[in-house]
């Protein structure tokens, strides 16, 4: 290789090393590992369905208060005081993983075909839409809490509300122990979900 090419590859590398090691959040040091949300149950691989545009749900994204709307696990310490739990990081934000969980679940639980996506122009018998109103952690009840305002909608005249709420208790305010925790809240609230999705008889 000649020494121009040689040098000009060394520079490369050097530049991002440099760069990955400027990385960080809030000025504090990277975490060593990020949260996710992953269902108890999926769909198998390769399975193909055919139904009605009936049977079809598309599960729309949560809206959520600016205080969830960030990569950080929010930390309720009393009715007017928040915080964020130190190293406690999203991969993505919250409500695109909990949308994706929810729907993962509702597609396993009930044989819909369920679409967790923004396309538009898709045929579906029924939306199911709503609102994130918690969704981290409580210190006076060591616990953490997820609470969702369903709104589902089915044809164009039907609508139906009702609000989800679940929670772990006795957890540390340890990014090892609520990580989990909300995992578990998350997955609860979705099979709940599901349910209710089915007993409206869409």
């Amino acid at each position: 290789m000649p020494k121009f090419r040689a040098a000009r590859l060394t520079l490369a590398l050097a530049s991002l090393g440099l760069a990955s090691g400027c990385v960080s959040l809030g000025g504090a040091e990277p975490p060593t590992s990020l949260l996710k949300l992953t269902p108890d149950l999926s769909a198998p691989v390769g399975e193909t369905r055919s139904v009605t545009a009936a049977r079809t749900l598309v599960v729309r994204e949560p809206e959520v208060p600016a205080e969830i709307d960030v990569l950080r696990v929010p930390v309720r310490v009393s009715d007017t005081s928040l915080a964020y739990l130190q190293e406690a990081v999203w991969v993505e934000k919250p409500a695109r993983l909990f949308r994706r969980l929810m729907a993962e679940t509702i597609r396993a639980r009930t044989g819909r075909t369920v679409i967790d996506s923004d396309a538009v122009g898709v045929a579906a018998g029924s939306s199911l839409s709503g609102s994130l109103r918690e969704f981290g952690y409580n210190v006076a009840q060591s616990s953490v809490v997820l609470q969702y305002d369903a709104v589902l909608r089915t044809g164009e005249d039907k609508l139906a509300t009702r609000r989800f709420e679940a929670r772990v208790d006795g957890i540390l305010p340890e990014a090892g122990s609520v990580g989990p925790a909300l995992n578990t809240a998350a997955n609860d609230i979705a099979r709940q979900v599901s349910d209710w999705v089915e007993a409206q008889g869409s």
